[in-house]
């Protein structure tokens, strides 16, 4: 039964459209539960009915005719209590309705459970039998199991546009072109989508039309060869080390390579007019069905050999694709994982936006996105990469969502909200010379994010104060190696000297969770709870102490520089820092170098920092407050797994009453709190960071002008008011909706956009 459901599951998955994928459920389910009819319904929102949408064992002619209001009948029961319904006598039910031109009457045992997506029922999945034996506890659990998978291919139907029926106005999930994922960059960014193809998803390779084949042909043969090549050097490596039979294996790929059934195939799509990729894989699920439909275990598990084919033929046509590819003049590029190359190749005057499936507003290509001011959207788990290739799509940067193919309205709405932006980003410039003060004369300063030398420029010409955090792990990420003490110094240096008098904060090397360093692999089942931050540093203190030498190195003379310690959990870690600090401090001044003692602080983003946050400060000399770690360590929610990206809110009540917490705990030694995380540059929560007391924020360079004029039109006083009532709210929406509404008041409701 395990590998029935695998194959089953695989099945779906691998199906182009809701249609394929529904008469695969129908016509696969109704032979391994031994029942006689199996049946879809599906919820038409618009008219709040669950519609027959496939079935294998009813009139054909029901087939999107036969309605179910909500509680009607036993699907409108099943859709209704959200959970499975089993009878041996249906019709004996109260709730049975009876529809003649379906021909169920002889039809007595029945089993309907909900297909649930994002917690709505949005269709039931029923099977019957006309010998009234009951369907058992094994039975219902498979068709759970099977309801699941249907649900995320009705969710995909829907975003690509493939939901349909007789008279067109079935809607089957509200919203549904509407994706939700992490805001990873600012803006809205419209324009058409430019799937870019990975080599370890064969499946989410998108079909796409060509006009030369002739030079689609030749890249398609330049391909195979290389493959060949590339195996038949395996099997040379291999030879002495495996067994004859285990060789053997690659002759069999070797023979597939050139096989009528796998090249000749592809070629004749080709010709056809597909793109070599998408003709590769139409031919690698046409071969999984083959292999799938088999009796024998063994040879249905040489569907692997299959795709491990497939994908050697795909990276290597890719890798050439990619060099010739040509880009829309309005280009969003969206791929199960975008990287820094991808992003890269594209010509900066295309690109509009960008979207992953993969991904968080942390990595590394989310930063250098931020840095080209391009609107992107990461972590969109519902996107079916392989249908959109050359749709029309919206990026929504600002609350982190994506929309395929949006109607007219929505497109207006979004017309309207970039004309806006654009007028509100005019407006906004008029306030780089000013200072970030409230209306009662309290100066707090607005210093930047980054990590990149590119963005040095930018940034300054901004009207920041300063830099509250330069991420040194960046410079670490796009080597091959560590960077050696004067590599270190002269970034460095070019950073302070940028700014300078003006201060700088430099973070110390913050690797691990999800940044990695190719050369330092760090291999953990729960990296974020692991070896990352401070403690890969004080356990390699020859790391540390290099890193520390040249900071200090490049502060001769400047005497701008702050060091930041990341992931502090324990006042020991912190006391092991300065001691190694003090060293290098020491160890520079008996060569003879003339250096003034930088500030030292520690982030505050675990909650055993919160707690001893007092203690801490009496250590250091400031405190910053990471509220992207904080907000996901308080409330356990991973901010780069899309599927609780809703639970994730830095406005949070409990987060709120944390920070409020190391504020209070700071003051009384007398130290300064900084915010440095997101929250930072979000001008809702900036009503709440002023009436805290928190003397300085730093953000993104686009999330300055709006976070100024914030705090220009509001006094102390009237932040600590709203700060007073929020404190006693409970639930996070009451808390941001309360916020915005503040903004409004005075007439910035144009900055709410930035919000969640």
């Amino acid at each position: 039964m395990l590998d029935t459901l695998r194959s089953l599951v695989q099945e779906v998955n691998s199906a182009r459209n809701l249609k394929q994928a529904l008469s695969i459920i129908v016509q696969r389910i109704k032979p391994i539960l031994n029942a006689d009819i199996c049946s879809v319904f599906l919820l038409d929102v618009k008219k709040k009915d669950y519609v027959l949408m496939a079935s294998d064992g009813l009139d054909a002619s029901a087939i999107g005719h036969v309605r179910l209001a909500h509680g009607e009948g036993l699907v409108g029961q099943v859709a209704k209590r959200a959970e499975p319904l089993t009878l041996d006598d249906a019709p004996s039910h109260p709730h049975y309705r009876y529809f003649p031109e379906t021909g169920e009457e002889n039809y007595r045992a029945f089993l309907g459970v909900p297909i649930i997506h994002h917690r709505k029922v949005v269709g039931v999945l029923v099977v019957q039998r006309a010998d009234g034996e009951c369907f058992d506890e094994d039975s219902e659990t498979l068709l759970i199991t099977m309801a699941a998978q249907l649900a995320a291919a009705i969710a995909h139907a829907e975003v690509s546009g493939e939901i349909s029926e007789p008279d067109q106005t079935l809607d089957v999930i509200e919203d549904a072109r509407m994706l939700r994922g992490q805001s990873s960059a600012q803006g809205i960014a419209i324009g058409t989508a430019c799937v870019v193809a990975s080599a370890d998803d064969i499946h989410a390779v998108p079909d796409r039309q060509i006009d030369n084949v002739s030079a689609e042909l030749i890249s398609f043969n330049t391909a195979i060869k290389a493959v060949k090549s590339e195996i038949e050097e395996l099997a040379r490596r291999l030879k002495g080390k495996l067994p004859k039979e285990e060789l053997a294996l690659f002759d069999v790929y070797a023979l597939m390579l050139e096989s009528d059934s796998f090249s000749g195939a592809i070629r004749s799509r080709i010709e056809k007019g597909s793109w070599a990729a998408g003709a590769l894989r139409q031919t690698i699920e046409e071969h999984e069905k083959i292999f799938r439909d088999m009796d024998d275990p063994y040879l249905r598990e040489r569907i692997d050999d299959i795709r491990d084919l497939g994908r050697r033929v795909l990276k290597a046509l890719l890798k050439k694709d990619q060099s010739k590819r040509h880009y829309y003049p309005d280009t969003v590029l969206v791929g199960e994982e975008i990287t820094p190359a991808i992003l890269a190749d594209v010509p900066t005057e295309c690109l509009r936006g960008v979207i992953s499936v993969r991904g968080s507003r942390t990595s590394h290509v989310a930063i250098l996105a931020r840095a080209l001011g391009v609107a992107t959207v990461m972590g969109v788990a519902d996107l079916p990469v392989g249908r959109v290739d050359g749709a029309r799509v919206i990026v929504d940067g600002y609350a982190g969502r994506v929309y395929i193919q949006p109607n007219e309205t929505i497109c207006k709405e979004y017309r309207r909200l970039l004309s806006d932006e654009t007028s509100l980003s005019e407006e906004l410039k008029g306030l780089r010379d000013l200072p970030a003060e409230t209306q009662d004369g309290i100066h707090i300063p607005l210093y930047v994010n980054t990590g990149l030398l590119s963005d040095l420029t930018p940034t300054r010409e901004s009207g920041a104060e300063g830099v509250g955090l330069y991420r040194t792990e960046v410079p670490f990420m796009v080597r091959q190696r560590f960077p050696g003490e004067d590599e270190q110094k002269d970034i460095y240096r070019k950073v302070l000297e940028a700014f300078a008098p003006r201060p700088v904060v430099l973070r110390t090397l913050d690797v691990g969770g999800d940044k990695a360093l190719p050369y330092f692999p760090i291999k953990e089942d729960n990296p974020f709870l692991g070896w990352r931050g401070i403690r890969i540093t004080l356990d390699h203190p020859e790391i540390f102490l290099v890193q520390i030498r040249a900071m200090l190195r490049a502060s001769a003379d400047l005497n701008n520089l702050n060091i930041l310690l990341p992931m502090i959990s324990d006042v020991q870690e912190v006391q092991d820092a300065l001691g190694l600090i003090h060293q290098a401090y020491g160890e520079l001044l008996e060569d003879g170098l003339e250096l003034a003692m930088p500030r030292i602080g520690v982030m505050i983003e675990v909650p055993s920092a919160v707690y001893q946050a007092g203690s801490l400060a009496r250590r250091v000399d400031f405190l910053s407050i990471g509220t992207n770690d904080l907000t996901q360590y308080l409330l356990a929610v991973d901010r780069n797994n899309a599927r609780v990206a809703a639970l994730y809110d830095s406005l949070h009540p409990a987060v709120i009453r944390a920070m409020l917490q190391v504020v209070e705990s700071a003051r009384v030694h007398g130290k300064p709190v900084s915010v440095c995380g997101e929250m930072a540059g979000d001008p809702a929560a900036v009503l709440l960071l002023v009436g805290m007391g928190i003397q300085s924020l730093s953000m993104s360079v686009s999330s300055l002008p709006g976070v100024k004029w914030v705090i220009r039109n509001f006094s102390r006083d009237r932040a600590e008011e709203i700060l007073g009532e929020v404190l006693v709210m409970e639930e996070v929406d009451s808390v941001r909706d309360y916020l915005n509404s503040k903004l409004e008041e005075v007439g910035l409701g144009g900055l709410i956009r930035a919000g969640k």
